[in-house]
């Protein structure tokens, strides 16, 4: 059921890059299965109290797949699917990069890449220290943890025992510019966050049984927080996205729409 509500979120995603002119298809597209274990299968959030006390939180610090998390959002009951037709308009609360409560489930402001998962640990301490029981949950880039600032707010985590943080990082090989691993060297992605402390864990990001097992694996852990690398497909769903950076930046046709609702199995 779960695979079926990600071909879905993918059509959407589409459809919604053509109609609003929305760029970053490609990673949004990568996320997706990410983002319905979490918010079908493991994070201990109320679609209509996503505030409510004791709740998870989710970061999304690579900002520019906001579609994805706002169109994940809104099929899960946290809004009107409605305002996804109107993505980007003036007055839509939905922008290419989340905003403070914009609507309900997004809390702070990324874009900036490389801030998230410090936000997420100032928020996890302030719960520990409030003895809180919840879990921050931070969806990074691989481009992404080139940032500095990732490596600082890497260190200080198991500094502070916060073993109430989870980081994914959506490792679709890609970056703005080019291949991710030759902008900056990555690997072993694994390796570096182990070194920093944290309990590391590599998996298939669109198998959607893996990522249940794996992210409620995560959610055992107690003494140290966990890094969890997902090895992801930029454009992942369609044939002739998969893999290609292009979609960083292009609009889809409508053929292409449709042509992608049909490889999606959305369309006759």
């Amino acid at each position: 059921m779960l695979q079926k509500i990600s071909d879905q979120i993918r059509g959407q995603l589409v459809e919604t890059s053509h109609n609003c002119h929305i760029p970053h298809l490609g990673g949004c597209l990568s996320c997706v299965d990410i983002l319905v274990a979490l918010y079908w299968g493991v994070l201990n959030i109320d679609p209509q109290e996503p505030n409510k006390q004791g709740s998870d939180k989710f970061i999304l610090s690579k900002g520019h797949g906001a579609h994805a998390l706002f169109t994940s959002l809104a099929f899960r009951g946290f809004f009107d699917t409605r305002l996804l037709a109107g993505y980007g308009a003036l007055g839509n609360p939905l922008g290419e990069h989340p905003s403070p409560n914009c609507v309900p489930g997004v809390d702070i402001a990324t874009g900036s890449l490389g801030h998230g998962l410090s936000f997420a640990l100032g928020m996890a301490l302030a719960a520990k220290l409030k003895h809180e029981q919840q879990k921050f949950v931070v969806l990074m880039g691989d481009g992404e943890i080139n940032e500095g600032s990732v490596w600082e707010a890497a260190l200080f985590a198991p500094m502070h025992q916060l073993n109430n943080v989870i980081t994914i990082i959506d490792f679709n090989k890609w970056q703005a510019t080019g291949k991710s691993a030759e902008v900056m060297s990555l690997e072993s992605i694994s390796d570096k966050w182990q070194a920093f402390g944290w309990e590391t864990m590599n998996v298939d990001g669109h198998d959607m049984d893996q990522l249940l097992s794996t992210l409620n694996l995560a959610l055992k852990v107690t003494d140290k927080p966990v890094a969890i690398v997902a090895n992801t497909i930029k454009g992942k769903g369609i044939s002739f996205m998969e893999d290609d950076n292009n979609w960083h930046y292009r609009i889809p046709s409508s053929d292409e729409v449709i042509l992608s609702k049909k490889e999606l199995g959305l369309l006759k």
